[in-house]
């Protein structure tokens, strides 16, 4: 028999809780600028947008664009001195002390449970969640809970951390999931079996399917949440010269731009935000939900990722892996 642990209903506009295992949660470190410390007014009243993986690359870059639309940031990233220094740097750009910095690993599920219901009590209203984290790892690793590290940061915890914030974007008269996608999917099957094997392991191959689950992930959120008023999209960012991958060493980073170069295809962080941005903000795109986007245009992904047995699959070995079974009513 499933268990359900919560039941989110957007025609009362509240989530439920119906039976939920206890987890144990670490410390985690929430920073808001001086003056939002007392100002829950400001908080209540402002939009607000959440930006993971906010510290560099993409997502900083991001978060610049952002702040300049009258928004109240929170930033969640690992790592608490580059969180404190793009904070100061966000609040210069626009003005303002309303950047909220989360110190946060999205791979821990313990760590993004317990963001997530600190946010939830500090922003009863989320207009934009950018689930934009990512990482590759040359080498089989795995997260707190025994999980293949790509999937795990690239694609559960961000599966996680959304549906923990559906009620707070449901809030919003019309709240924003924006997932960072890539053209690194094409050509991966949809067989997520393949993701706690070892002995299987290759780079590209989980990086792929990571983001092929990503897409997946964006188009049954989208169904299962059309009668409300959430939109979910995705996007391929393109070839950003960022950190991706510099984890792995100088060799494989550099591969990484020499790929992009060759192809006359590197692009800079703020030129591919710029997408993420248009997504977040622009009327263009209002109320439009399931789609892939690059350089702000609809694009075609790949056939596998439109198969809607493959997302239900995917969805419910989501579900089972981060411990978290949802009802969303309507449907």
């Amino acid at each position: 028999m499933k268990i359900f642990s919560r039941v989110f209903d957007p025609s009362c506009r509240k989530e439920t809780a119906v039976e939920s295992p206890s987890h144990v949660t670490n410390n985690i470190i929430i920073e808001p600028s001086a003056s939002m410390k007392n100002s829950q007014k400001a908080i209540s009243d402002q939009r607000t947008g959440v930006i993971t993986g906010a510290t560099s690359g993409i997502g900083r870059a991001a978060a610049r664009q952002l702040c300049r639309f009258d928004l109240q940031l929170i930033l969640i990233s690992r790592n608490a001195a580059k969180g404190r220094s793009v904070t100061n740097e966000i609040c210069k750009i626009s003005g303002k002390d309303n950047v909220t910095f989360i110190q946060a690993d999205i791979a821990n599920f313990a760590e993004i449970r317990q963001v997530a219901s600190q946010l939830k009590k500090r922003y009863p209203r989320i207009d934009i969640l950018v689930n934009n984290a990512g990482a590759r790892f040359n080498d089989y690793k795995t997260n707190a809970d025994g999980i293949e590290l790509t999937f795990a940061t690239n694609h559960l915890g961000h599966f996680l951390l959304t549906l923990l914030l559906l009620e707070p974007l449901n809030a919003s008269p019309g709240g924003r999931i924006i997932n960072v996608s890539s053209d690194a999917h094409y050509g991966c099957p949809a067989d997520f079996g393949y993701v706690i094997n070892s002995k299987t392991y290759d780079r590209k191959e989980a990086y792929g399917r990571s983001k092929l689950a990503n897409l997946l992930f964006t188009y049954e959120l989208a169904r299962k949440l059309a009668h409300t008023p959430i939109t979910a999209n995705a996007l391929h960012p393109g070839g950003v010269a960022t950190n991706l991958g510099k984890n792995n060493g100088m060799i494989s980073w550099t591969r990484h731009w020499v790929f992009y170069l060759m192809r006359r295809q590197l692009i800079l962080p703020s030129k591919a935000a710029e997408t993420i941005t248009f997504l977040a903000v622009s009327d263009a795109v209002k109320g439009v939900s399931g789609k892939y986007f690059q350089n702000k245009k609809t694009i075609r992904s790949s056939d596998v990722s439109h198969d809607e047995a493959a997302a239900k699959t995917l969805w419910n070995f989501s579900e089972r892996l981060v411990d978290e079974g949802w009802v969303i009513r309507g449907r």
